[in-house]
C-alpha cells in the first residue's frame, strides 16, 4: 500500500474509532498537508495528527502538531504500525492537565 493511501486509511480508521466514542470526528480536507489543518477534526480542544507508518519520527510528528495547533488546542499524535494498536503521544504537562481534570470530575461525581 502506498504511503498516501495508508495515511488516508489511518485517518479514516481513527475518525471511525472516535465516532464510536460519541465524537463527530471526520477526516479533514487535506491539500498536500500544507494548510496546517488537523488530520482528523471533531474532538474539541485537540489538534490531531494521525500517523500510520512503520518508522515514525515522533519528535517531528509532535513538532508538526504543536506548530499547527491553535492556541486553545492540545497537540496530539495518534500513531500505529501494521498489526499494532493505536498509541497516543502528547506532552507530559498536557497529559497531566487532562488527567487532573478527569480526576477532579470523578471526585465531584462521588459527592
Amino acid at each position: 500500500m502506498n504511503s498516501r493511501r495508508k495515511g488516508k486509511n489511518g485517518e479514516l480508521e481513527i475518525a471511525k474509532i472516535l465516532r464510536s466514542y460519541g465524537y463527530e470526528a471526520r477526516r479533514s480536507q487535506q491539500y498536500s498537508g500544507a494548510n496546517g489543518d488537523a488530520d482528523v477534526v471533531g474532538v474539541p480542544g485537540v489538534h490531531l495528527e494521525i500517523k500510520r507508518v512503520e518508522k515514525l519520527n515522533i519528535d517531528t510528528a509532535m513538532e508538526q502538531s504543536m506548530r499547527d495547533a491553535l492556541e486553545d488546542e492540545t497537540p496530539v499524535v495518534m500513531h500505529r504500525k501494521n498489526g499494532k494498536k493505536w498509541l497516543v503521544t502528547m506532552r507530559l504537562d498536557d497529559w497531566m492537565k487532562l488527567y487532573e481534570r478527569g480526576r477532579n470530575d470523578g471526585l465531584q461525581q462521588k459527592h
